[in-house]
């Protein structure tokens, strides 16, 4: 398939011409599935290139570590492909990267070079800044294709440094909202009524998830592994008075997320000095944001058990709705021995992004 000559920032809403190369392209209604783990994307590139500057800028966006971990891991999974080697079944991935820059004369990034026309690159050679072009479903119905391009790796370096967290944001919105068709297409109702009872919040969660603790502001949601391959995972949500900007600052963020923790969760209700405590020995990773018009502030670090027979990696979320005059603590951790976390935290952040902090009863009801 040729890529024609509008090239656009992949931020923008992209109109795609393409012809078709000499054995035609796929129509819409006999287009596969695409195919591939959440968090898995096919990296097209020249193995020599991957193993230099523009490598270490991708590992940047994609492999880099998440936050506040016991061990290291990648945000995403990436598996680099030589674009020689690129089959039918690679080319259904869901998410495809190819990336090339054209002043490349060697043979791996000339397979990608061939699928822009002569406009396009052009286009590319006076505006520096293009650098990206996104594609849906080129492939397969359900995919994502994004070329990364530059006329030489010191302009696409460039590029991808300045404009990494875009790309990196397109991917983590994309496979959480793949995740999140999977996860809640059965929700929990009782967690929701119990949720709405206790803490004045609307949950969303999956129905496998069970109630372990529901008093008036607080609720622990857990869902437990039957067996080693898969990791017990637990919710709760905690809400009180909002009355100082001082509750938001990070080490008042921690006391108040142990306090909680310390009151209701254990590793062994049996044995009070089991309750669950921060990791301060790996530094908590702390980021500020705004979600529907809530001042938030995310919290990635680890836990143990004050006994220090247990431990994992939680992500949290402070949320101050001022309107309703309070602040909510929301969280989800993992308990998973000597396995990778970075799939169970995805499913935590899906389902709590789902979380109206701001919703209030139906008074006509």
């Amino acid at each position: 398939m040729k890529i024609l000559s509008r090239i656009s920032f992949f931020i923008l809403s992209l109109a795609i011409f393409a012809s078709c190369d000499s054995n035609g392209s796929l129509s819409e209604n006999t287009k596969p599935r695409a195919r591939g783990s959440i968090g898995e994307i096919i990296l097209v590139i020249d193995s020599v290139k991957y193993a230099g500057p523009v490598g270490d800028a991708l590992r940047d966006i994609f492999e880099s570590d998440l936050p506040g971990m016991i061990r290291s891991e990648s945000k995403f999974k990436v598996n680099t492909v030589d674009p020689r080697a690129m089959t039918r079944m690679l080319k259904m991935s869901t998410n495809l990267i190819y990336v090339t820059t054209f002043d490349d004369k060697g043979g791996a990034s000339q397979v990608i070079n061939a699928q822009f026309s002569k406009e396009s690159k052009e286009k590319a050679l006076n505006d520096p800044s293009i650098y990206s072009l996104r594609v849906e479903d080129e492939y397969a119905i359900g995919q994502e294709v994004l070329y990364l391009f530059g006329n030489t790796e010191e302009q696409l370096v460039e590029n991808l440094k300045k404009n990494g967290p875009r790309i990196q944001n397109l991917f983590e919105v994309r496979e959480r909202g793949r995740l999140e068709k999977i996860l809640l297409a059965r929700k929990n109702t009782a967690a929701n009524a119990e949720a709405e009872k206790n803490i004045g919040i609307q949950v969303n969660v999956p129905a496998s998830y069970q109630i372990a603790k529901s008093v008036p502001g607080f609720l622990w949601l857990r869902q437990p592994t039957p067996s080693g391959n898969r990791p017990d995972i637990s919710l709760f949500f905690h809400v009180e008075d909002y009355v100082s900007e001082e509750q938001t600052f990070p080490e008042n963020i921690l006391t108040l997320r142990d306090s909680i923790t310390k009151n209701h969760i254990f590793g062994d209700p049996e044995v009070p000095n089991s309750y669950v405590v921060t990791e301060k020995q790996i530094p908590p990773a702390f980021r500020n944001m705004v979600i529907n018009d809530n001042f938030t502030t995310e919290i990635r670090a680890s836990w143990r058990t004050n006994n220090v027979t247990m431990g994992g990696t939680y992500l949290g979320y402070l949320m101050v709705d001022e309107k309703k005059g309070k602040l909510y603590y929301i969280e989800g951790f993992v308990y998973y021995p000597n396995e990778v976390h970075r799939d169970a935290l995805r499913e935590i952040e899906t389902i709590l992004l789902n979380t109206d902090v701001s919703w209030v009863p139906d008074q006509g009801s």
